[in-house]
């Protein structure tokens, strides 16, 4: 950088000695991924709607709330650290991801459980299939094959180990409740188009009305 330049905007910055050294980045510096899955009804599956950044889970459980939720009806919402989800590759064309996955015998070990979520089309969301109890993420994709393989369509399988959940707990199913008196963040209650045919209306008859004035001052 340029420290004897005529612009003093330039002159006043602190002189920096490159290249930066590559130091550790304090706490917090920058935050982690988390994945958002919401349930739009009762009866719904969740589906995977995004992702925050934040320092830790429980706050992505608050900013994803805030993010996804302040336009967009739902009954329930969770969050999962993005390091904790599982990814298989996305198969092309129509290709059943399940036909890759080998089966393997089974694993020695406590079984847990693990949510497995597909991907039915590229540009889709990945959806709630069910629940497995594995060893580990690779025999969970396995059990899934053989519990949740319809045959169908399914380019990506997604397994997240169900205590790395961030859920909704029953004492907070109140904070979806959504009262009538607040349907005017929906934005189907701007009626823009009534609006604007109410407004050309009240045009067309004062122009109108200034018409027949000129006529009759003739």
């Amino acid at each position: 950088m340029d420290m004897n330049s005529l612009d003093p905007r330039v002159n006043r910055l602190p002189s920096i000695t490159y290249p930066v050294p590559n130091e550790p980045t304090a706490p917090l510096d920058q935050f982690g991924t988390f994945e958002v899955f919401v349930q739009p009804k009762g009866d719904k599956a969740f589906q995977h709607e995004g992702i925050v950044h934040a320092p830790n889970l429980e706050m992505a459980y608050v900013l994803a709330k805030e993010a996804f939720t302040r336009r967009f009806v739902c009954v329930s919402l969770y969050v999962v650290d993005t390091a904790n989800v599982a990814v298989s590759p996305i198969t092309e064309g129509d290709v059943n991801i399940y036909q890759r996955i080998e089966d393997r015998s089974d694993q020695p070990g406590e079984k847990l459980s693990y949510e497995i979520y597909h991907l039915t089309r590229r540009g889709k969301q990945h959806v709630h299939a069910g629940t497995v109890l594995a060893v580990n993420a690779p025999d969970a994709m396995v059990k899934a094959k053989h519990q949740f393989n319809s045959g169908k369509g399914i380019c990506s399988v997604w397994v997240i180990q169900t205590k790395n959940i961030r859920f909704t707990l029953p004492e907070e199913k109140d904070l979806w409740n959504t009262l009538p008196e607040k349907k005017f963040r929906d934005a189907s209650a701007y009626k823009g188009g009534d609006k604007l045919s109410v407004f050309l209306q009240r045009k067309q008859k004062s122009s109108d009305h200034s018409g027949h004035s000129d006529n009759a001052d003739q």
